[in-house]
């Protein structure tokens, strides 16, 4: 009787690789940032508002790190608008960052 060989199947991402896109992070950021000022609003109002501490507001704000869906919406609820008016303001800005890009690659 042959026995079989286990299948190691490795969990987790790949080492090195990263679960944010870099351009998809800085235009929702972007996105925020113009909705909130556009608002009057301050980065720690919106933050306590979504239950979001300081330094992950300024993290969100700044393009280095992304909100899962709840964050998500809890960020559109705090700025006072629908989830559909943060993902127009994030895809407005994400096109902007990308015909910035193919511009850079272009003079290369």
């Amino acid at each position: 009787m042959a026995t079989a060989s286990k299948k190691v199947i490795p969990r987790g991402r790949p080492v090195g690789s990263k679960s944010t896109d870099p351009t998809i992070a800085k235009a929702f950021g972007q996105a925020v940032v113009l909705l909130r000022t556009s608002k009057g609003l301050s980065q720690e109002s919106v933050g306590l508002a979504a239950a979001i501490g300081r330094s992950n507001m300024s993290s969100i704000e700044n393009g280095r790190t992304v909100p899962n869906f709840v964050g998500a919406v809890k960020i559109a609820a705090a700025l006072g608008c629908s989830l559909p008016v943060l993902s127009r303001e994030f895809e407005r800005a994400y096109k902007e960052l990308l015909q910035g890009t193919e511009g850079d690659e272009l003079a290369r």
